[in-house]
């Protein structure tokens, strides 16, 4: 009787949001304000014809993140790597060290599929980051596609078995500073450039503005890297892939039994 009742409460719970989705997409319509922002945004992300307002960007979420509203996604990557770091403070105590004589792990065949799957994970990872500025994806996409690598192989093999390959708390945490150092001075790039040659320039500025002459390039050696969009992928993907590794360690790192050191 009790699993019936369980069985009809879900059931009820599904049929209801349904129903208010319906509902919601049949008269809860987004007003005609919004509408034009978004023409704005599509019509001048890739728009050579408009040099002061173009992003040189085929994908518009891309621009819109790093370019219209990039000082926001500084604060956000500022905002995970803070939980971060709270995470690792309240783990201060745990040491986490190899343990040869812990084999651990699933069978043979999860882990040679692994052995397989994991360098075509990567390689997927690093398309989405990379590519991020021409088609849908990003650096943060990319980096945590790439962090599902670790937690893969500490299912697959063990989590010592990770850390006994090199793959460390500490480590990652200096990979991950490295990756939002690059965010940070790529942010500060044009006003860097600008400070040297004696002109006017801003920080987070990707191409030039009618009151800056300063621009970073939209093409390298024939390649459109749409100015700073390139490098932010890169670094943001380095820093969550790191920043996600860091945190599977730590979730899945054993408790030390009672009256043992850590």
């Amino acid at each position: 009787m009790r699993r019936l009742v369980k069985t009809l409460v879900l059931v009820s719970i599904i049929l209801g949001f349904s129903f208010i989705l319906t509902v919601a997409s049949e008269y809860f319509i987004p007003g005609e304000s919004v509408r034009p922002l978004a023409v704005f945004y599509l019509s001048t992300t890739f728009n050579p014809w408009l040099p002061y307002l173009t992003v040189y960007s085929p994908e518009a979420v891309t621009a819109i993140v790093w370019d219209y509203r990039g000082l926001d996604t500084l604060f956000e990557t500022a905002v995970f790597y803070l939980a971060l770091i709270a995470g690792i403070a309240l783990a201060r105590g745990i040491s986490l060290k190899a343990d040869p004589g812990n084999e651990g792990g699933l069978s043979v065949i999860v882990k040679t599929v692994t052995r397989i799957t994991g360098p075509m994970i990567v390689a997927v990872g690093a398309s989405i980051g990379l590519h991020g500025h021409l088609t849908p994806g990003g650096g943060f996409q990319g980096g945590a596609t790439i962090a599902v690598i670790p937690l893969i192989i500490i299912i697959t093999f063990s989590v010592f078995f990770v850390i006994g390959k090199g793959v460390t708390k500490d480590k990652m945490l200096v990979l991950r500073s490295f990756g939002l150092v690059g965010i940070s001075l790529t942010a500060l790039a044009a006003l860097i450039i600008g400070l040297a040659v004696g002109k006017t320039a801003y920080v987070f500025q990707n191409m030039a503005k009618p009151t800056s002459e300063v621009s970073l390039p939209a093409y390298f050696n024939e390649s459109l890297v749409s100015g700073t969009l390139w490098f932010f992928n890169l670094f943001e993907m380095i820093a969550v892939a790191a920043g996600f590794t860091i945190a599977f360690l730590l979730l899945t790192y054993p408790e030390n039994k009672e009256g043992e050191n850590a």
